[in-house]
């Protein structure tokens, strides 16, 4: 599917977007494990996070609900069943990480596969951690979906992350929930803490001590009534827009703003931005609140070191946004962008370059210098969400009549995206 992007006049919106995906993932696959009914209000309507429902449902538990509101009933640890069939994460990387987890603790054998593009992508950091635990995992080439995962009674471990990643994070502690004693993980920088929240909401003993994070096996995990905030990610592409474009402004209403990922506004208010945050509440352990943009003059910056971790998601909009900043943005230790839905550093970098921007690919990031200006082009999502989303964004300040190809990529995590970005005007 192609959608044709026309430049973008100033704009003047009050908008408010689908749930986070990333705590739509952990809320449906921790009420699985729970007893009792789990309701779940604003539950993301991407592609990846049904992709988690569905595996869910595979495990023999019972998902009631459609569109944003779903009930999943929760049979405790040991009520998860055999699947019938190989379990589909789909595109969803999240879904095949964080869900081995729970599949490392049964006693059953369950395999797990996804697409084709995810099929590209290596497992063998979870791997690692889970055979530690007791687990036996095998995978195509030692390393890549499908996964084929032998459950067994898990051991505790302390396991030091060798690269920050909250999935990586959440596939270990799920896992210790499984085990007698506890299991901890050290990170090297703070990621996301999602899972930490959630499992707190459920009933789980954690614990945090600077970055170890410590959850105790064997808990017993009760059903909650739970609300997801809008997603930060998604509303990261909205900001972008009026940032671009002159004279614009934004509201973007109930965003998750939790501190691991609000360094976004950080990093752009650092720039120059000028966003507030007139309302922050907290909402079952996470805060959220609506964000205010106004356009205005930007420096540019650098990410590096565990701002890069932290932003890793909105690194290809951010490079967009580079180019028509004072002095640029450059992105290093972004290595990990090589192995998501696309290579991203070389996608950002090839679609930049069609639009006439000057950009530089480095081993682990890229540097886009400041001063540019967009020009209509036709650019390839290469089937990545993100990368669409990110040059549609990229297409408002254009010359002209900018397309699209790939368009459809972005249902993986935001179908509404097309008609949000429409009514930007």
């Amino acid at each position: 599917m192609e959608k044709r992007i026309v430049p973008a006049q100033k704009f003047s919106a009050d908008i408010a977007l689908p749930g986070d995906k990333s705590i739509s993932h952990r809320y449906a696959m921790i009420a699985a494990i729970a007893e009792g009914e789990t309701r779940i209000r604003n539950y993301s309507t991407g592609a990846d996070c049904h992709s988690t429902l569905g595996c869910v449902r595979g495990l023999g538990i019972d998902v009631a609900g459609s569109g944003t509101e779903f009930t999943i009933r929760g049979q405790g640890l040991d009520g998860l069943r055999a699947p019938a069939a190989d379990l589909d994460a789909g595109n969803s990387g999240s879904t095949i990480r964080m869900l081995s987890g729970i599949l490392a603790g049964q006693p059953f054998v369950s395999r797990i596969f996804g697409d084709e593009s995810l099929s590209r992508r290596p497992m063998r950091r979870i791997m690692t951690p889970l055979a530690q635990m007791g687990a036996e995992i095998r995978a195509r080439e030692g390393k890549f979906p499908p996964l084929e995962i032998h459950g067994a009674r898990l051991r505790p471990i302390e396991y030091a992350l060798p690269v920050a990643s909250a999935q990586v994070k959440t596939c270990v502690l799920l896992a210790g929930l499984f085990a007698e004693g506890e299991t901890s993980v050290v990170e090297p920088v703070r990621s996301r803490d999602h899972t930490e929240i959630a499992l707190r909401e459920f009933g789980a003993e954690v614990t945090v001590e600077r970055r170890k994070i410590a959850v105790a096996g064997r808990p017993k995990l009760a059903a909650r009534e739970l609300a997801v905030p809008s997603d930060l990610s998604s509303a990261a592409f909205f900001i972008v827009a009026a940032l671009l474009v002159p004279g614009s402004n934004l509201a973007v209403r109930g965003v998750g703003l939790n501190p691991t990922r609000s360094a976004l506004l950080d990093f752009l208010t650092g720039m120059g931005a000028k966003i507030r945050v007139p309302n922050l509440e907290s909402h079952n352990g996470e805060l959220v609140g609506d964000i205010v943009v106004e356009h205005a003059p930007l420096r540019g910056g650098t990410i590096a070191n565990g701002l890069t971790a932290a932003l890793i998601d909105e690194i290809p909009v951010l490079a967009v946004l580079g180019a028509a900043t004072e002095e640029g943005i450059a992105v290093k230790d972004a290595s990990e962008l090589r192995i998501k839905e696309t290579d991203r550093i070389r996608t950002v970098v090839e679609n930049l370059r069609r639009m006439g921007i000057a950009a530089e690919e480095l081993p682990d990031g890229l540097v886009v210098p400041g001063r540019q200006k967009f020009h209509a082009a036709r650019i390839d999502s290469f089937g990545d969400h993100r990368i669409a989303m990110a040059f549609a964004v990229a297409a408002l300040r254009a010359d002209g009549e900018s397309t699209i190809q790939g368009a459809e990529a972005v249902s993986i995590s935001f179908p509404e995206f097309w008609e949000t970005l429409a009514r930007l005007g």
